[in-house]
């Protein structure tokens, strides 16, 4: 089988690869950045986060809203219903804070350093793709 023919043959598995390793290198060395600092966390009837991952210089602000209709208490401070409240991280590390409404009592704050260019950061993009995927809200079908 001469090379034009095996070409011809197998082309759209040559396109495919080639793409797929265009977006693994984009994900791996594309700066991260986006349009706001800001997790929003809506603490909602029903809704009962026990974590959270920011990443400092990406996401590092925690904004907190009280959707639960009553006031909520949030470590030292308490959130009026329908209340928000941004607060800033500047340091990697775990935070535990106290939220009684939640499932254990508190909320876990988990501060990650910004991922280097490379592996680092393409794994970093893959675990927010997962919890993205992971967190989305179901619906059932429409249609009756």
């Amino acid at each position: 089988m001469s090379a034009d023919a095996a070409w011809r043959r197998h082309w759209p598995l040559t396109v495919l690869g080639g793409g797929l390793l265009l977006a693994l290198l984009w994900g791996a060395l594309a700066p991260l950045r986006g349009n706001s600092h800001e997790l929003p966390l809506d603490i909602a009837p029903g809704s009962k986060p026990s974590s959270v991952r920011l990443t400092l210089g990406v996401q590092d602000v925690l904004l907190l809203r009280n959707r639960t209709g009553a006031p909520l208490v949030f470590g030292p401070m308490q959130l009026a219903p329908g209340g928000e409240f941004r607060l800033p991280f500047d340091q990697a590390g775990e935070h535990a804070i106290a939220c009684p409404v939640l499932a254990g009592g508190t909320l876990l704050v988990r501060v990650v350093p910004m991922p280097d260019p490379g592996l680092e950061r393409l794994r970093w993009r893959l675990g927010n793709l997962e919890r993205a995927i992971r967190t989305l809200p179901l619906q059932a079908p429409a249609g009756g």
